[in-house]
Protein backbone atom coordinates (compact mmCIF):
# COMPACT_ATOMS: atom_id res chain seq x y z
CA UNK A 1 0.00 0.00 0.00
CA UNK A 2 2.67 2.63 0.87
CA UNK A 3 3.98 2.34 -2.61
CA UNK A 4 0.97 2.76 -4.23
CA UNK A 5 0.66 5.54 -6.27
CA UNK A 6 -2.26 7.20 -4.75
CA UNK A 7 -1.12 6.84 -1.34
CA UNK A 8 -0.59 10.68 -0.04
CA UNK A 9 0.61 10.66 3.49
CA UNK A 10 -3.32 8.42 4.70
CA UNK A 11 -3.30 9.12 8.43
CA UNK A 12 -5.03 5.44 8.70
CA UNK A 13 -6.14 2.78 6.17
CA UNK A 14 -8.36 0.73 7.87
CA UNK A 15 -9.05 -2.61 6.74
CA UNK A 16 -12.10 -4.96 8.15
CA UNK A 17 -13.51 -8.25 7.33
CA UNK A 18 -16.66 -9.98 8.82
CA UNK A 19 -16.45 -14.03 8.04
CA UNK A 20 -20.62 -14.19 8.96
CA UNK A 21 -21.67 -11.23 6.88
CA UNK A 22 -19.23 -11.63 4.23
CA UNK A 23 -18.31 -8.10 4.65
CA UNK A 24 -14.59 -6.86 2.99
CA UNK A 25 -14.44 -3.39 3.76
CA UNK A 26 -11.86 -0.81 3.66
CA UNK A 27 -11.90 2.80 5.22
CA UNK A 28 -9.00 5.10 4.07
CA UNK A 29 -8.95 8.37 6.60
CA UNK A 30 -6.73 10.91 4.36
CA UNK A 31 -6.34 13.56 6.53
CA UNK A 32 -8.10 15.05 10.25
CA UNK A 33 -6.29 18.09 9.97
CA UNK A 34 -9.61 20.32 9.48
CA UNK A 35 -11.96 18.04 11.92
CA UNK A 36 -13.05 14.67 11.96
CA UNK A 37 -12.64 12.46 8.85
CA UNK A 38 -16.35 12.47 6.52
CA UNK A 39 -17.10 11.04 3.17
CA UNK A 40 -19.51 8.51 1.83
CA UNK A 41 -19.01 4.57 1.64
CA UNK A 42 -18.68 3.36 -1.88
CA UNK A 43 -19.91 -0.36 -2.84
CA UNK A 44 -18.24 -2.30 -5.93
CA UNK A 45 -17.54 -5.51 -7.28
CA UNK A 46 -13.92 -5.02 -7.67
CA UNK A 47 -11.66 -6.36 -9.90
CA UNK A 48 -9.17 -7.35 -7.26
CA UNK A 49 -8.31 -5.95 -3.73
CA UNK A 50 -5.06 -4.26 -5.11
CA UNK A 51 -8.37 -2.04 -7.36
CA UNK A 52 -9.81 -1.38 -3.95
CA UNK A 53 -6.78 0.15 -2.06
CA UNK A 54 -5.98 2.49 -5.03
CA UNK A 55 -10.20 4.17 -5.34
CA UNK A 56 -10.21 3.96 -1.37
CA UNK A 57 -7.27 5.92 -1.49
CA UNK A 58 -7.79 8.18 -3.87
CA UNK A 59 -11.46 8.96 -2.70
CA UNK A 60 -10.05 9.96 0.65
CA UNK A 61 -7.67 12.05 -0.92
CA UNK A 62 -10.45 13.59 -2.77
CA UNK A 63 -12.33 14.08 0.44
CA UNK A 64 -10.24 16.19 2.09
CA UNK A 65 -9.33 18.73 -0.79
CA UNK A 66 -13.50 18.51 -1.45
CA UNK A 67 -14.23 19.27 2.43
CA UNK A 68 -11.56 21.92 2.07
CA UNK A 69 -12.94 24.33 -0.61
CA UNK A 70 -16.57 23.49 0.92
CA UNK A 71 -15.35 25.57 3.60
CA UNK A 72 -16.65 22.74 6.14
CA UNK A 73 -14.90 21.40 9.38
CA UNK A 74 -14.10 18.10 8.23
CA UNK A 75 -10.67 16.08 6.61
CA UNK A 76 -11.11 13.05 3.92
CA UNK A 77 -12.03 9.88 4.81
CA UNK A 78 -13.89 7.34 2.37
CA UNK A 79 -15.33 3.86 2.52
CA UNK A 80 -14.97 0.97 0.32
CA UNK A 81 -17.25 -2.21 0.41
CA UNK A 82 -15.89 -5.02 -2.11
CA UNK A 83 -19.65 -6.97 -3.58
CA UNK A 84 -21.92 -6.66 -5.99
CA UNK A 85 -24.50 -3.96 -4.74
CA UNK A 86 -27.46 -5.55 -6.58
CA UNK A 87 -27.28 -8.92 -4.98
CA UNK A 88 -24.63 -8.69 -2.01
CA UNK A 89 -26.34 -6.59 0.25
CA UNK A 90 -27.76 -7.84 3.34
CA UNK A 91 -28.58 -6.20 7.41
CA UNK A 92 -25.82 -8.42 8.64
CA UNK A 93 -23.40 -6.86 5.90
CA UNK A 94 -24.56 -3.33 6.96
CA UNK A 95 -24.50 -4.18 10.98
CA UNK A 96 -20.91 -5.59 10.27
CA UNK A 97 -20.33 -2.05 8.57
CA UNK A 98 -21.33 -0.09 10.80
CA UNK A 99 -19.28 -1.71 13.80
CA UNK A 100 -16.34 -0.98 11.61
CA UNK A 101 -17.05 2.98 11.54
CA UNK A 102 -18.03 2.47 15.48
CA UNK A 103 -14.56 1.33 16.37
CA UNK A 104 -12.69 4.16 14.68
CA UNK A 105 -14.46 6.29 17.47
CA UNK A 106 -15.41 9.33 15.66
CA UNK A 107 -12.10 9.20 13.79
CA UNK A 108 -14.18 8.90 10.48
CA UNK A 109 -18.12 9.83 9.23
CA UNK A 110 -20.00 8.11 6.67
CA UNK A 111 -22.79 8.15 4.61
CA UNK A 112 -23.98 6.93 1.07
CA UNK A 113 -22.40 6.88 -2.00
CA UNK A 114 -22.46 4.85 -5.24
CA UNK A 115 -24.12 1.60 -4.70
CA UNK A 116 -25.33 2.81 -1.47
CA UNK A 117 -28.69 4.40 -0.60
CA UNK A 118 -30.43 5.62 2.45
CA UNK A 119 -31.86 2.43 3.76
CA UNK A 120 -28.08 0.99 3.89
CA UNK A 121 -26.92 3.60 6.31
CA UNK A 122 -29.78 3.24 8.37
CA UNK A 123 -29.07 0.27 9.00
CA UNK A 124 -25.33 0.67 9.36
CA UNK A 125 -26.40 3.81 12.18
CA UNK A 126 -28.27 1.05 14.25
CA UNK A 127 -24.19 0.15 14.76
CA UNK A 128 -22.51 3.49 14.84
CA UNK A 129 -23.30 7.09 15.99
CA UNK A 130 -20.77 8.49 13.07
CA UNK A 131 -23.21 7.92 10.31
CA UNK A 132 -25.50 10.88 8.22
CA UNK A 133 -27.51 11.36 5.56
CA UNK A 134 -30.11 9.68 7.85
CA UNK A 135 -34.31 9.85 7.49
CA UNK A 136 -34.86 9.93 10.83
CA UNK A 137 -33.30 12.11 14.07
CA UNK A 138 -32.71 15.26 15.37
CA UNK A 139 -31.16 16.62 11.92
CA UNK A 140 -31.52 14.43 9.82
CA UNK A 141 -30.83 15.65 6.22
CA UNK A 142 -31.70 12.69 4.17
CA UNK A 143 -30.27 11.56 0.71
CA UNK A 144 -27.60 13.81 -0.18
CA UNK A 145 -27.66 13.46 -3.93
CA UNK A 146 -30.16 16.33 -4.32
CA UNK A 147 -27.94 18.92 -2.78
CA UNK A 148 -25.53 17.58 -5.29
CA UNK A 149 -26.95 17.55 -8.03
CA UNK A 150 -28.42 21.17 -7.62
CA UNK A 151 -24.49 22.05 -6.58
CA UNK A 152 -23.55 20.12 -10.17
CA UNK A 153 -26.25 22.02 -12.44
CA UNK A 154 -24.98 25.64 -10.63
CA UNK A 155 -20.98 24.32 -11.60
CA UNK A 156 -22.29 23.90 -15.08
CA UNK A 157 -23.37 26.94 -15.55
CA UNK A 158 -20.40 28.65 -13.78
CA UNK A 159 -18.29 26.76 -16.40
CA UNK A 160 -20.38 27.53 -19.50
CA UNK A 161 -20.28 30.97 -18.79
CA UNK A 162 -16.39 31.58 -19.09
CA UNK A 163 -16.59 28.48 -22.07
CA UNK A 164 -19.52 30.02 -24.38
CA UNK A 165 -19.53 33.41 -22.69
CA UNK A 166 -23.19 32.25 -21.27
CA UNK A 167 -24.48 30.61 -18.35
CA UNK A 168 -27.92 30.04 -20.72
CA UNK A 169 -27.94 26.44 -21.35
CA UNK A 170 -31.04 26.58 -23.53
CA UNK A 171 -30.51 24.57 -26.94
CA UNK A 172 -27.29 23.13 -25.27
CA UNK A 173 -26.53 19.41 -26.18
CA UNK A 174 -25.21 18.03 -22.83
CA UNK A 175 -24.29 14.40 -23.07
CA UNK A 176 -24.41 12.61 -19.45
CA UNK A 177 -22.53 9.82 -18.65
CA UNK A 178 -24.47 8.27 -15.50
CA UNK A 179 -28.20 9.15 -14.43
CA UNK A 180 -28.26 7.67 -11.02
CA UNK A 181 -28.72 9.44 -8.27
CA UNK A 182 -26.69 12.26 -8.49
CA UNK A 183 -26.95 12.50 -12.73
CA UNK A 184 -30.81 11.90 -12.83
CA UNK A 185 -31.33 15.02 -10.49
CA UNK A 186 -28.81 16.94 -12.60
CA UNK A 187 -30.42 16.00 -15.95
CA UNK A 188 -34.08 17.42 -14.36
CA UNK A 189 -32.16 20.70 -13.87
CA UNK A 190 -30.45 20.57 -17.10
CA UNK A 191 -33.79 19.77 -19.02
CA UNK A 192 -35.63 22.61 -17.20
CA UNK A 193 -32.91 24.73 -18.37
CA UNK A 194 -33.84 23.83 -21.97
CA UNK A 195 -30.95 21.82 -22.42
CA UNK A 196 -30.98 18.90 -25.16
CA UNK A 197 -29.77 15.84 -23.58
CA UNK A 198 -27.76 12.46 -24.44
CA UNK A 199 -27.80 10.19 -21.67
CA UNK A 200 -26.09 6.80 -21.40
CA UNK A 201 -25.79 4.02 -18.31
CA UNK A 202 -25.31 0.69 -17.42
CA UNK A 203 -28.88 1.20 -16.01
CA UNK A 204 -31.15 0.66 -18.59
CA UNK A 205 -34.38 1.03 -16.31
CA UNK A 206 -33.08 4.23 -15.22
CA UNK A 207 -32.18 5.68 -18.71
CA UNK A 208 -35.75 4.70 -19.84
CA UNK A 209 -37.02 6.49 -16.75
CA UNK A 210 -35.00 9.92 -17.17
CA UNK A 211 -35.62 9.65 -21.43
CA UNK A 212 -39.35 9.34 -20.33
CA UNK A 213 -39.53 12.78 -18.25
CA UNK A 214 -36.90 14.33 -19.83
CA UNK A 215 -36.99 13.68 -23.71
CA UNK A 216 -33.12 12.57 -23.51
CA UNK A 217 -31.93 10.40 -26.28
CA UNK A 218 -30.67 7.28 -25.36
CA UNK A 219 -26.94 5.85 -26.29
CA UNK A 220 -24.76 2.74 -25.80
CA UNK A 221 -22.11 3.56 -23.07
CA UNK A 222 -19.38 3.80 -25.07
CA UNK A 223 -20.99 5.77 -27.66
CA UNK A 224 -21.51 8.95 -24.97
CA UNK A 225 -17.73 10.17 -25.59
CA UNK A 226 -18.52 10.60 -29.49
CA UNK A 227 -21.57 12.31 -29.16
CA UNK A 228 -21.85 15.90 -30.86
CA UNK A 229 -21.94 17.97 -27.99
CA UNK A 230 -21.50 21.10 -26.18
CA UNK A 231 -20.82 19.70 -22.68
CA UNK A 232 -20.00 16.16 -21.34
CA UNK A 233 -21.23 15.53 -17.85
CA UNK A 234 -19.93 12.55 -16.48
CA UNK A 235 -21.83 11.42 -13.30
CA UNK A 236 -21.04 7.77 -13.12
CA UNK A 237 -17.18 6.46 -11.68
CA UNK A 238 -13.53 7.83 -12.26
CA UNK A 239 -10.77 7.93 -14.64
CA UNK A 240 -13.12 8.57 -17.54
CA UNK A 241 -10.64 11.47 -18.85
CA UNK A 242 -8.17 9.01 -20.09
CA UNK A 243 -5.78 9.37 -23.51
CA UNK A 244 -8.22 7.32 -25.08
CA UNK A 245 -11.33 9.07 -24.48
CA UNK A 246 -10.41 12.48 -24.71
CA UNK A 247 -8.88 12.10 -28.45
CA UNK A 248 -12.93 11.11 -28.76
CA UNK A 249 -14.93 14.39 -26.98
CA UNK A 250 -15.96 16.84 -29.39
CA UNK A 251 -17.02 18.99 -26.42
CA UNK A 252 -15.52 22.71 -24.72
CA UNK A 253 -16.80 22.19 -21.16
CA UNK A 254 -16.68 18.59 -19.01
CA UNK A 255 -18.22 18.97 -15.57
CA UNK A 256 -20.27 16.55 -13.82
CA UNK A 257 -20.52 14.45 -10.35
CA UNK A 258 -18.38 11.72 -10.90
CA UNK A 259 -15.45 11.67 -8.79
CA UNK A 260 -12.03 11.28 -9.96
CA UNK A 261 -12.80 11.91 -13.43
CA UNK A 262 -8.59 12.78 -14.40
CA UNK A 263 -7.19 9.06 -14.95
CA UNK A 264 -3.93 11.03 -13.40
CA UNK A 265 -3.62 14.56 -12.48
CA UNK A 266 -1.62 14.97 -15.41
CA UNK A 267 -4.67 14.35 -17.56
CA UNK A 268 -5.49 18.07 -16.68
CA UNK A 269 -2.95 19.43 -19.07
CA UNK A 270 -3.96 17.32 -21.98
CA UNK A 271 -7.95 18.58 -21.29
CA UNK A 272 -6.81 22.35 -21.45
CA UNK A 273 -4.53 21.55 -24.17
CA UNK A 274 -7.35 20.13 -26.35
CA UNK A 275 -9.46 23.46 -25.75
CA UNK A 276 -12.27 21.72 -23.22
CA UNK A 277 -12.69 23.63 -19.70
CA UNK A 278 -12.96 21.21 -17.03
CA UNK A 279 -14.60 22.14 -13.37
CA UNK A 280 -12.47 20.09 -10.87
CA UNK A 281 -14.91 17.11 -9.74
CA UNK A 282 -13.92 17.46 -6.04
CA UNK A 283 -14.80 21.38 -5.82
CA UNK A 284 -18.53 20.83 -8.47
CA UNK A 285 -19.63 17.67 -6.43
CA UNK A 286 -19.15 19.10 -3.14
CA UNK A 287 -22.89 20.26 -2.39
CA UNK A 288 -23.74 16.72 -0.80
CA UNK A 289 -20.57 16.50 1.84
CA UNK A 290 -22.25 19.98 2.59
CA UNK A 291 -25.74 18.97 3.23
CA UNK A 292 -23.90 15.83 5.31
CA UNK A 293 -21.91 18.39 6.89
CA UNK A 294 -25.03 20.29 8.74
CA UNK A 295 -26.15 17.28 9.67
CA UNK A 296 -23.61 16.36 11.18
CA UNK A 297 -23.39 19.15 13.42
CA UNK A 298 -26.39 18.31 14.74
CA UNK A 299 -28.38 21.38 13.82
CA UNK A 300 -29.29 20.84 10.24
CA UNK A 301 -30.68 24.08 8.20
CA UNK A 302 -31.41 24.14 4.60
CA UNK A 303 -30.29 27.78 4.63
CA UNK A 304 -27.02 27.08 5.92
CA UNK A 305 -26.54 24.64 3.24
CA UNK A 306 -28.10 27.12 0.50
CA UNK A 307 -25.09 29.95 1.38
CA UNK A 308 -22.26 27.50 1.59
CA UNK A 309 -23.36 25.86 -2.02
CA UNK A 310 -23.58 29.30 -3.31
CA UNK A 311 -19.52 30.01 -2.02
CA UNK A 312 -18.40 26.94 -3.25
CA UNK A 313 -19.88 27.40 -6.82
CA UNK A 314 -18.48 30.74 -6.04
CA UNK A 315 -15.37 29.41 -5.31
CA UNK A 316 -15.42 27.10 -8.48
CA UNK A 317 -15.54 30.51 -10.66
CA UNK A 318 -12.33 31.74 -9.14
CA UNK A 319 -10.63 28.40 -10.16
CA UNK A 320 -11.60 28.30 -13.61
CA UNK A 321 -10.44 32.17 -13.89
CA UNK A 322 -7.68 31.33 -12.14
CA UNK A 323 -6.89 28.65 -14.24
CA UNK A 324 -7.63 30.67 -17.11
CA UNK A 325 -5.48 33.22 -16.72
CA UNK A 326 -2.54 31.82 -15.65
CA UNK A 327 -2.70 29.16 -18.70
CA UNK A 328 -2.73 26.18 -15.59
CA UNK A 329 -5.18 23.19 -15.52
CA UNK A 330 -7.84 23.47 -13.53
CA UNK A 331 -7.11 20.42 -11.20
CA UNK A 332 -3.68 22.02 -10.39
CA UNK A 333 -5.11 25.35 -9.58
CA UNK A 334 -8.05 23.39 -7.23
CA UNK A 335 -4.76 21.39 -5.41
CA UNK A 336 -3.20 24.35 -4.76
CA UNK A 337 -5.86 26.35 -3.18
CA UNK A 338 -7.02 22.64 -1.14
CA UNK A 339 -3.46 22.38 -0.23
CA UNK A 340 -3.35 26.03 0.91
CA UNK A 341 -5.95 25.73 3.05
CA UNK A 342 -5.05 22.58 4.52
CA UNK A 343 -1.84 23.60 6.05
CA UNK A 344 -3.08 26.90 7.02
CA UNK A 345 -4.65 24.72 9.43
CA UNK A 346 -2.21 22.77 10.77
CA UNK A 347 0.02 26.02 11.84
Amino acid sequence: MFDNPSFDNHEGVHFFSDEKSGLRAIIAIHSTTLGPSSGGTRMWDYANSADMVTDALRLSQGMSYKNAMASIPHGGGKAVIWGNSKTDKSEALFRAFGRAVESLQGKYWTAEDVGIDTADIEIAAQETGYAAGLTTGKAASGDPSPITALGVFKGIKQTALRAFGTDDLNGKTVAVQGVGSVGGYTCEHLAEAGANLVITDIDQEALDDISKRTGAKIVAPDDIYDVDADIFSPNALGAILNADTLKRLKVKVVAGGANNQLKTPDMGEKVREAGILYAPDYVINGGGIINVAAEISGSYSRDWVDQKLDTLIGTLGTVLDDAIASGKPTNEVADEIARARIQAAKV
